[in-house]
């Protein structure tokens, strides 16, 4: 049956495993966020400890979701990862590099003869805490916004400003979508820290820093979509690819995809309800709530940028260059095969989420900590 699908079906399809892998990604940044708390919720050496601990134990499975979600792209959609990789190739490398401090952070912060000391390695968690998420939400952003490329006949590439992507900070729209996922990353991390955590003064202290952050959250996210209901959008007719610009285009998206629209609203309002009954009700499951409420919020995001006759990667340099899901795919046969082998992904969800249950068989406590053979 494989055999008879056809091209778009297998070109939307590989766009839905891109949106999946996107959104766990987002919600797994709360490893992040929690490291942006080392400094404010840690009032103490042992306190410190414990967070670095807790969040330490699912870092590398941030790292390899956006491992995979890149390799991801790559496959299904090697012209994006030429043109965006090869071009604001800035952002990219200072990604890349919050990442590679963040393992060596890991590594090495309870070494014995750590000449650097464990606070320079909080340091390398807090600064991957704060630009990883913020850069990744300002680049996403550029999905809405386009960016200054130029792609010729032959799909070669070239960058058109100096700047090389870290000019899509300087708008406000990418900007407030940063933010929005910087903030909601240190929501998640606080709530899965008073999840994680068996300390009465550390959890008492992450319930008031949640209040902050999730208004702030609220704020930049409210923000960004409320704007992107106003501004035009990158629209192309799907028979002769030609690119266009349409007023209102992501609100016509939402009215006319009315079960991605639904999904956004049963995001939105889980995540909603996880802050409620964590800041009102002192409930420690806030983050299973919200972090739901973040991996369809993300979906039905990534839904509306790519699907409905929607560029995902606009230029803004020429309008023509911009990246749709059908012209810059692979081939075929190459979507067809990985679509065989994307038969495995719920086997390698159900292992995450057996080997996440292995590991959080029991809260962090303080006690642990000082006789845990391993310590981050």
């Amino acid at each position: 049956m494989i055999l008879a699908i056809s091209y778009l079906f297998l070109q939307q399809y590989w766009w839905i495993i891109i949106s999946v892998l996107a959104s766990f990604l987002v919600f797994l940044l709360f490893v992040q966020g929690g490291q942006t708390m080392i400094f404010s919720l840690g009032k103490s050496e042992s306190e410190r400890t414990m967070i670095v601990n807790s969040i330490g134990r699912k870092w590398e499975f941030t790292f390899t979701t956006l491992v995979t979600f890149g390799g991801a792209f790559f496959a299904s959609f090697p012209l994006f990862y030429s043109t965006s990789f090869g071009g604001a190739y800035w952002v990219w490398m200072i990604i890349l590099f919050c990442f590679i401090i963040q393992a060596v952070a890991f590594e090495f912060r309870s070494k014995p003869s750590n000449f650097l000391g464990k606070r320079t390695y909080d340091i390398f968690l807090f600064v991957n805490g704060a630009l990883a998420p913020l850069l990744l939400g300002t680049a996403v952003g550029t999905f809405f916004t386009g960016s200054m490329f130029l792609v010729s006949d032959m799909n070669l590439s070239a960058w058109q400003t100096p700047w090389h992507g870290l000019e899509a900070v300087l708008n406000i729209q990418n900007l407030s979508l940063g933010l929005a996922v910087l903030f909601l990353s240190r929501v998640l991390g606080i709530m899965y820290l008073i999840n994680n955590i068996e300390h009465d003064s550390l959890v008492t202290n992450a319930r008031r820093r949640l209040k902050l952050n999730s208004i702030l959250f609220l704020v930049f996210f409210l923000f960004f979509v409320i704007r992107l209901m106003f501004i035009d959008g990158f629209a192309y007719n799907m028979e002769t690819g030609q690119v266009f610009m349409e007023a209102h285009k992501y609100l016509h998206n939402l009215l006319q995809m009315p079960v991605n629209s639904l999904i956004l609203l049963t995001g939105v309002g889980l995540v909603l309800w996880g802050l409620y009954i964590s800041l009102f009700r002192n409930s420690v499951k806030g983050v299973w709530f919200s972090g739901a409420g973040t991996v369809l919020a993300v979906f039905a995001l990534f839904i509306l940028a790519g699907f409905n006759g929607t560029s995902y990667y606009p230029s803004v340099f020429d309008l023509q260059s911009s990246l749709t899901i059908q012209n810059s795919s692979s081939s075929f046969y190459t979507l067809k095969t990985m679509a065989i082998v994307s038969i495995m992904v719920p086997f390698v969800f159900a292992y995450i989420w057996y080997a996440w249950k292995s590991i959080d068989t029991k809260k962090i406590t303080e006690s642990e900590m000082k006789g845990d053979a391993h310590v981050y």
